[in-house]
């Protein structure tokens, strides 16, 4: 597990950015898992920048969403699927055909989970999974005390998700689903390289617990340890629980340029 510490994040933002046009210009039609709420959005704001400038090709690039909520009518505002649409589809001028995602109106959610863990593998599988993380842990909606094998499938969300969430349902709770589709522990753990993004203060517990505490399903993040590729990008409020922050520092500045993120 890389671990970088950047100044703030937009410059967060703008590594990862490039990260992901460098793997588009390796691989075109690369399929990238997308995350939504506030924190990936300067990695989406600085990759439509480079695709103005002409830095970065997205015309044949994919696009996975990580979850939805159940429930929500087809074109909800806040509905994931309408979300990302508006914060990556339009401004990266991806096809509309291009954007994978679950049925959260599906009448049968057990089947329409099973039809999207099949659509991700029928796809090639995601190149690039941008992950944010809850202020307990959780990656996707994959609340604590989730399974570190787990697939695809329907979840409840606890009070403080939802409520970290009224901010976009004009801050009433009552108005935040109590049921998600996500893709679960081990469906996320399938893609190739996995980046998460953390910034501010409140993330600093939940950034050190899954650096450097115990693998454990209390906090859900912690199984990105087990996988072969992981980038953890992070400002300074966010690392600042971290014990081992000088050593990723000294890690980073040393790498050499031929790895990339």
């Amino acid at each position: 597990m890389e671990v970088v510490i950047v100044p703030d994040a937009e410059s967060g933002g703008e590594l990862i950015a490039r990260g992901i046009a460098d793997l588009l210009r390796r691989k075109p039609d690369a399929l990238l898992g997308v995350a939504t709420g506030s924190t990936p959005l300067p990695v989406y704001e600085a990759l439509a920048a480079f695709v103005r400038a002409g830095e970065a090709d997205t015309s044949m690039a994919r696009i996975a969403q990580l979850d939805e909520y159940v429930g929500l009518p087809a074109g909800h505002p806040e509905s994931y699927h309408s979300v990302l649409l508006r914060e990556v589809v339009e401004p990266l001028g991806l096809r509309p055909d291009a954007f994978l995602g679950p049925d959260g109106t599906a009448s049968d959610v057990p089947a329409a989970c099973a039809a999207y863990d099949a659509a991700l593998a029928e796809a090639g599988g995601v190149d690039l999974q941008l992950l944010g993380i809850g202020t307990d842990g959780h990656i996707g909606f994959n609340e604590p005390c989730s399974s570190l094998a787990s697939r695809t499938r329907i979840k409840t969300l606890t009070h403080q998700t939802r409520a970290d969430n009224a901010r976009f349902f004009g801050g009433d709770i009552a108005q935040v689903p109590q049921h998600v589709i996500t893709q679960g522990i081990g469906t996320i753990l399938e893609a190739r390289h996995l980046v998460l993004i953390a910034t501010g203060k409140g993330k600093s517990e939940a950034v050190a617990a899954t650096v450097e505490g115990p693998v454990a399903a209390v906090c859900p993040a912690s199984a990105l340890q087990l996988h072969p590729h992981v980038t953890v990008v992070v400002d300074e409020e966010a690392a600042s629980g971290l014990r081992l922050a000088g050593y990723f520092r000294h890690a980073y500045a040393n790498k050499p340029a031929w790895q990339g993120l």
